[in-house]
């Protein structure tokens, strides 16, 4: 009798299935959103920074603007925890006006002791 060589391959399939551990991945190259219209007005943006300040857990980012006249940026920070799971209540989106040919820090704290990761999306 021959047996079936795809068979064969499904218990190695399963055991490599349920050895992943459970986590969401945020990607660590993606911890910067920019929509296409802040690029396009001018305004780049360093990767957002976590640290710890005074036993909270704190991220910051530059923001540049390379124009001429002052830019309003809309931003948000988003934090996961160690699974990759969105830390809820989220943050309220912030307003801050980029003054011309100059560079503004943003910043948040995480709101829950064992926040990990964390995005900064921005939008006009």
């Amino acid at each position: 009798m021959k047996t079936n060589p795809l068979l064969m391959l499904l218990p190695f399939v399963l055991m490599v299935g349920c050895s992943s551990k459970p986590a969401i991945p945020v990607n660590d190259r993606q911890t910067l959103v920019m929509e296409a219209s802040v690029l396009a007005a001018g305004i780049s943006a360093e990767s957002p920074e976590i640290s710890n300040d005074n036993g909270a857990t704190v991220s910051r980012s530059q923001l540049y603007n390379e124009q001429s006249k002052p830019v309003i940026i809309n931003y948000r920070f988003y934090w996961y925890d160690a699974k990759g799971l969105e830390i809820h209540p989220l943050e309220q989106p912030r307003t801050i006006t980029l003054p011309a040919k100059s560079s503004v820090s943003v910043s948040s704290i995480a709101s829950y002791p064992d926040a990990r990761k964390v995005r900064l999306y921005l939008s006009l």
